[in-house]
C-alpha cells in the first residue's frame, strides 16, 4: 500500500463537514440510500427521509421501539425496516418487518412534515418454527418485481430466508445454516446475493468463514469457500458480484469457486464500500488510533483519495457522492472530480502513463483517451525519447492528424519511426494517397527492399491497404518497376502494367503476350489506348491481336451473356501516324469478314488510304524485318519498300509504284463495292467524290458518274482533261438513244469544241456526223456555235449543211405537195357542203345496202347515198349502218384530242422530247386543240393554251 500514489481525484461537498438535520433526534442505528432519497432509523423508532444535499424531507414512526436495520429497493419506491415493536403477549416476538410504500403518504395532523408513507405489510421475523435470535445482518434482494427474496443473518449461525409477494403475504420461508454452527463463531456477520445467469447464490460470512448458498436447489446447497471471515460491517459487494471481505491484515474477494485476489492494506477494516469501481475502506490505525478513509483504484494501483475521519458509523452511496455518517451525527460528502480535472492533476506531475491507465479503465471515449496518448507523445519527443513517442503516436490513428505526427518526425529526420507510423496507418485502412507516397519514398530511401516487397506482395490485411496508382507512381519514379507492376497486375490495373512494361522497359513482346492473355473486352481497352506504341514498334504482332478481337468469336460468359465483337472502326486511332499499317488491318479484316455493320466506314477508310496522293510514313525507318518480301506484298501489307534517301535526307517510298498500285486497288474497291444490281453503293458516294477529286483520279471519278447517271458530269471530267478521243467514245457509248443514253450529250460536245478556241476539225467532222444522223440540233444552231472557234473554217462544215440544205428543200418540197393536196381536198368537201345544202339529193339505189334485195317500202334513205328497209335496220333509224363504224372512230379521236388537250404537262414534255418542237405546236394548232372557235362566235382559250 505504501507504494501506490496518492491523488484527490475525490473533493468534499456541500462545504465540508455537515451536522445531519436537526429533526433527527433519536441514535441512529442503520442508512440506506437509493431512488435519489437516503432514509435514516433511529433507536427511537423513527425513519427520517432526507433529500439531495442531506436536507430533511419528513419522519415518520416505523416502529414503536427501535428501528434495528432498513432497506430501500431500487426498482419499487418501496422501504423495508426491520425493529422492536411493542410486544402483544409473552409468547409472540416483538420484532417485526414492515413494508412501506413510500409513493403513498397520508397526512397525519396539521403538519406537513408529518407524512407517514402506508405500510403495506406487517410480519413476524419470529415464529414458532423460526425461533427467536439475534440478528445480526439483514439484506433484500428484488427479484422479478413484485417478488423479494430476504435473508436475516443471525447470531446462531442461522439466516432466515423470506421469498415471495411480500405486500400480498404470498411467502415462503426457509432457514440456512452456515457451517461451524455450533461454535461460537457462527454469527452472521455480513450477506451477498450473486446472480449467476438463472441461478441465485447467497454469500454468507462469519467470524471464521465464508459460505456460498446455492438457493436454485432444494434445500439449498453450502459451499465453504473459506476458513477465515470477519466481523460486521467489512463486508461489501462489488459490481461485478464478487464478495469484498476486510481483515486486519488485507482485503480480500471472493467469487463463487473461492478466494479472488487479496490486497494487503494493514488496518483493522471498520467500513468497506465500492462505488464506481473504487473499492472504499474506513481503516483504524492500530498504534494511533485514527481512522482513514481511503478511496482505491485496484485497476491502477493507486489511492484516489485519503482523509483522515472520526468514528464512522454508516457510508452510503447517493446522488453520485459517498456519504459518511459519523457516530457524531456529522457527515462528509465526498464526490468524485471530473475526467478533466483529474488528468490535469496528472499532466502536472508527467505521471502520463497513469493518466492514459486511468482513461482506459474508467471507458472513457476513444477520443479523450487519443488526446492523453498524444499529449503523452509529446512529452516524449520533448525529450527526444523518439522511440516510445511513435508507440504512442501510433495509438492516436484514426483520431489524431496525422500531418501532426508526420510534420514532427520529417523535422527530426527520423525516417524509421515515420516509416513506422506510416505502416501502421495503411494497416489500419487509413492512408491517403500521400501517405503512401511518403512511406515508399521512405523505403526506397532506406533501399529497405524487404519491406518493400512486404508492403506491396503481401497478402495480409486484405486485398489493398494502399491506393494502386499512387503506389505505381512512386515505384516507377524510384526505377523500382517490377514493384510498380506486381501491383498493377495485382489490382487488375492492365493499363497501368502495360504503360511500364511499353514506356519504361520497352518490352513489347512481353506487353504483346499479356494483352493476348486478357480477356477481349480489357484487351481492346488497352489496346486503344496503348495500340500507337505497339504499331510503331511490333506492327505485324499487334495487327494480329487487332484481327483475333475483331474477327474471333467470344465465349458466352458465366452469366450467359455474350460479348459483341468490336469494329475495326474503335481502332483506327491507333493507326493515325501509321497509315499503311492501317492499310494492311482493314484490307486483312474485309477478307476474313465479308458483311459487318460498319463496312461503310471501313470502306470509306480504304478509299481514302488508296486514292491518297501521299501516305506519310515518319517512323518506318523503326521497321524490321526477317526474310525478303516482293514488293507488291510489302506495299499490301503497310511495310516500305525500296526506300531511298530523298533530297531532304528523310526516307521516302517508290511514290509512282505504289500510287499505282493503291489506285488500281481503289478502282476495283469502288467497282466490288457498288455492284451493279445495286442500287446504292457500300461506301459514301459524296465522300468517294470528294477524294477522288482532290486527288485526281478521273477513272474512278467516271466510274461513279456513270454508275449514277450523271453523264454531263462524265464528259465534263474528259473536256478537263481535253481528252477528245475518249471525250467522242463516251459521247458514242452514252449518248445512243437506242440503248438508253442522252443524245443531249453531244449538244454539249459541240458546244465544247465551238469553245475550245483551237483546231478540232477532225473532232467536229466526227460530231457531226451523230448530230446529224440523230437530227440533234438545228443547222443553223451547229452553225452558231461552231463560229465561235476562230480556228475552224467553213470547209469542216460544208458537206454537212450541204446534206442539210437538200434534206430541207425535200422537206419543204413533200410540205408543199401535201399542203396543196389538203388544199383540193377542202375545196371538194366545202364545195359538196354547199350542194347538199342548196340542191335537192335524188337518190336512186333500187337495192337495200344491208340485205341486197329490192327496195320496197317502208324504206329510210341517208344522205350518205345508201338505202336500207326499215325492217333492216332495226332500233338505229338515225344512222347508216355502213358509215356508223368510220364516224365513231373519228369522233373518237376527236374525244380523245380534246381529252389530251387539257393535260398541259403532257404537251409541253412533248414541246421539251421533241426534236423539233415547233412541229408539236403545229400539230396541236392543226389538230384545232389550242385554238377552237364556239358557236357564239368567239375564239376561247378555255384549255389554257
Amino acid at each position: 500500500m505504501y507504494q501506490w500514489r496518492k491523488f484527490e481525484f475525490f473533493e468534499e461537498k456541500y462545504g465540508g463537514k455537515f451536522k445531519v438535520p436537526e429533526e433527527i433526534t433519536g441514535e441512529i442505528n442503520c442508512c440506506s440510500s437509493g431512488r435519489g432519497k437516503v432514509s435514516i432509523g433511529c433507536d427511537d423508532g423513527t425513519v427520517s427521509i432526507l433529500d439531495r444535499g442531506f436536507k430533511f424531507n419528513y419522519a415518520f414512526q416505523a416502529h414503536s421501539s427501535s428501528v434495528l436495520f432498513l432497506q430501500q429497493l431500487k426498482q419499487r419506491n418501496y422501504l423495508l425496516t426491520i425493529g422492536q415493536d411493542e410486544q402483544i403477549s409473552p409468547q409472540a416476538s416483538a420484532m417485526c418487518l414492515k413494508v412501506f410504500d413510500l409513493d403513498k403518504t397520508q397526512m397525519e395532523g396539521t403538519s406537513t412534515s408529518a407524512a407517514v408513507p402506508d405500510c403495506v405489510q406487517i410480519l413476524r421475523v419470529f415464529t414458532n418454527q423460526f425461533p427467536e435470535a439475534k440478528i445480526t445482518s439483514f439484506l433484500v434482494l428484488e427479484e422479478a418485481p413484485p417478488i423479494l427474496l430476504i435473508a436475516i443473518g443471525l447470531d446462531n449461525g442461522g439466516i432466515y430466508c423470506i421469498k415471495g409477494d411480500i405486500a400480498r403475504e404470498r411467502i415462503t420461508r426457509f432457514t440456512l445454516w452456515v457451517e461451524n454452527a455450533s461454535t461460537g463463531h457462527a454469527a452472521v456477520t455480513g450477506l451477498g446475493f450473486r446472480n449467476d445467469g438463472p441461478a441465485t447464490q447467497l454469500f454468507a460470512v462469519t467470524p471464521s468463514a465464508v459460505s456460498l448458498f446455492n438457493l436454485q436447489y432444494q434445500p439449498a446447497k453450502r459451499q465453504t469457500l473459506d476458513r477465515i471471515g470477519c466481523t460486521t460491517k467489512s463486508v461489501a459487494m462489488s459490481d461485478r458480484s464478487e464478495l469484498i471481505l476486510g481483515r486486519p491484515e488485507a482485503v480480500y474477494f471472493y467469487e463463487d469457486d473461492g478466494r479472488g485476489p487479496c490486497w494487503a492494506f494493514e488496518g483493522e477494516k471498520k467500513l468497506l464500500g465500492w462505488f464506481r469501481g473504487y473499492l472504499l475502506c474506513v481503516i483504524e490505525d492500530q498504534r494511533s488510533t485514527k481512522n482513514t478513509f481511503n478511496i482505491y483504484d485496484l485497476k491502477n494501483r493507486l489511492i484516489a483519495h485519503s482523509a483522515t475521519v472520526n468514528e464512522v458509523s454508516h457510508m452510503l452511496c447517493e446522488w453520485g457522492n459517498i456519504i459518511l455518517v459519523m457516530a457524531d451525527k456529522s457527515a462528509i460528502c465526498v464526490g468524485e472530480k471530473d475526467m478533466e480535472s483529474k488528468l490535469d492533476v496528472l499532466y502536472k506531475k508527467n505521471l502520463y502513463s497513469v493518466a492514459i491507465n486511468l482513461v482506459q479503465t474508467q471507458q472513457a471515449d476513444a477520443a479523450a483517451t487519443a488526446e492523453v496518448l498524444r499529449k503523452y507523445g509529446d512529452h516524449l519527443y520533448s525529450k527526444q525519447e523518439y522511440d516510445e513517442a511513435m508507440a504512442q503516436y501510433i495509438h492516436t490513428i484514426g483520431h489524431l492528424e496525422p500531418s501532426f505526427v508526420i510534420q514532427k518526425f520529417l523535422d527530426a529526420q527520423r525516417i524509421h519511426n515515420l516509416t513506422n507510423y506510416l505502416e501502421s496507418l495503411h494497416e489500419k485502412g487509413l492512408a491517403s494517397k500521400d501517405h503512401t507516397t511518403l512511406l515508399l519514398n521512405c523505403y526506397t530511401k532506406l533501399k529497405d527492399v524487404d519491406k518493400l516487397n512486404y508492403f506491396i506482395k503481401s497478402e495480409d490485411g486484405g486485398e489493398h491497404k494502399f491506393d494502386v496508382e499512387t503506389v505505381i507512381r512512386v515505384c516507377r519514379a524510384a526505377n523500382y518497376h517490377e514493384h510498380a507492376m506486381y501491383a498493377a497486375k495485382k489490382a487488375g490495373r492492365h493499363e497501368l502494367y502495360l504503360k511500364i512494361l511499353l514506356e519504361d522497359l520497352g518490352r513489347y513482346d512481353e506487353a504483346l503476350q499479356y494483352i493476348s492473355s486478357l480477356d477481349p473486352s480489357q484487351a481492346g481497352v488497352t489496346v486503344k489506348e496503348y495500340g500507337k506504341i505497339l504499331i510503331e514498334h511490333k506492327p505485324r504482332e499487334t495487327i494480329l491481336i487487332l484481327l483475333k478481337l475483331c474477327t474471333e468469336e467470344v465465349k458466352p460468359t458465366k452469366k450467359g451473356t455474350l460479348t459483341m465483337l468490336p469494329s475495326p472502326v474503335d481502332f483506327l486511332n491507333v493507326f493515325v501516324h501509321h497509315p499503311r499499317s492501317l492499310m494492311d488491318f482493314l484490307e486483312k479484316y474485309t477478307d476474313k469478314v465479308k458483311d459487318t455493320p460498319a463496312q461503310v466506314e471501313i470502306i470509306n477508310t480504304l478509299l481514302e488510304l488508296y486514292l491518297s496522293q501521299e501516305l506519310t510514313f515518319p517512323s518506318m525507318s523503326q521497321y524490321s524485318f526477317n526474310g525478303d518480301l516482293d514488293d507488291k506484298e510489302r506495299i499490301s501489307s503497310g511495310i516500305p519498300v525500296r526506300s531511298k534517301p530523298s533530297s531532304n535526307g528523310k526516307l521516302t517510298l517508290d511514290d509512282d509504284k505504289g500510287l499505282a498500285i493503291r489506285r488500281e486497288k481503289g478502282l476495283r474497291l469502288l467497282r466490288s463495292a457498288w455492284p451493279s444490281d445495286q442500287e446504292n453503293p457500300l461506301y459514301d458516294v459524296d465522300l468517294a467524290i470528294i477524294l477522288c477529286e482532290m486527288n485526281a483520279f478521273r477513272e474512278g471519278l467516271l466510274f461513279i458518274y456513270e454508275r449514277m447517271k450523271l453523264y454531263k458530269e462524265v464528259i465534263a471530267c474528259y473536256m478537263q482533261a481535253h481528252d477528245h478521243e475518249g471525250l467522242i467514245a463516251c459521247c458514242k457509248r452514252l449518248g445512243d438513244s437506242g440503248k438508253g443514253g442522252d443524245p443531249t450529250l453531244w449538244s454539249d460536245v459541240i458546244k465544247y469544241f465551238g469553245e475550245l478556241g483551237e483546231d478540232c476539225s477532225r473532232e467536229v467532222k466526227e460530231v457531226l456526223k451523230y448530230i446529224e444522223r440523230d437530227d440533234i440540233l438545228p443547222p443553223i444552231v451547229v452553225l452558231q456555235t461552231l463560229s465561235q472557234n476562230p480556228c475552224l473554217t467553213l470547209s469542216v462544215m460544208k458537206d454537212y449543211i450541204a446534206r442539210k440544205l437538200e434534206q430541207e428543200s425535200k422537206v419543204i418540197e413533200e410540205d408543199r405537195r401535201a399542203v396543196e393536196k389538203y388544199q383540193e381536198d377542202t375545196s371538194a368537201m366545202r364545195k359538196e357542203i354547199e350542194d347538199l345544202r342548196t340542191n335537192a339529193r335524188i337518190f336512186q339505189l333500187s337495192k337495200c345496202t344491208k340485205c341486197t334485195f329490192t327496195l320496197d317500202l317502208p324504206a329510210v334513205h341517208f344522205m350518205c347515198m345508201h338505202s336500207y328497209h326499215l325492217h333492216c335496220l332495226g332500233d338505229n333509224e338515225k344512222e347508216c349502218p355502213e358509215c356508223a363504224p368510220e364516224y365513231r372512230s373519228v369522233l373518237e379521236m376527236k374525244r380523245s384530242l380534246e381529252q389530251n388537250s387539257k393535260d398541259q404537262d403532257q404537251f409541253f414534255q412533248k414541246v421539251k422530247s421533241s426534236k423539233d418542237g415547233f412541229s408539236v405546236i403545229a400539230d396541236y394548232f392543226g389538230k384545232g386543240i389550242i385554238s377552237k372557235t364556239k358557236p357564239d362566235g368567239n375564239t376561247s382559250s378555255g384549255n389554257g393554251f
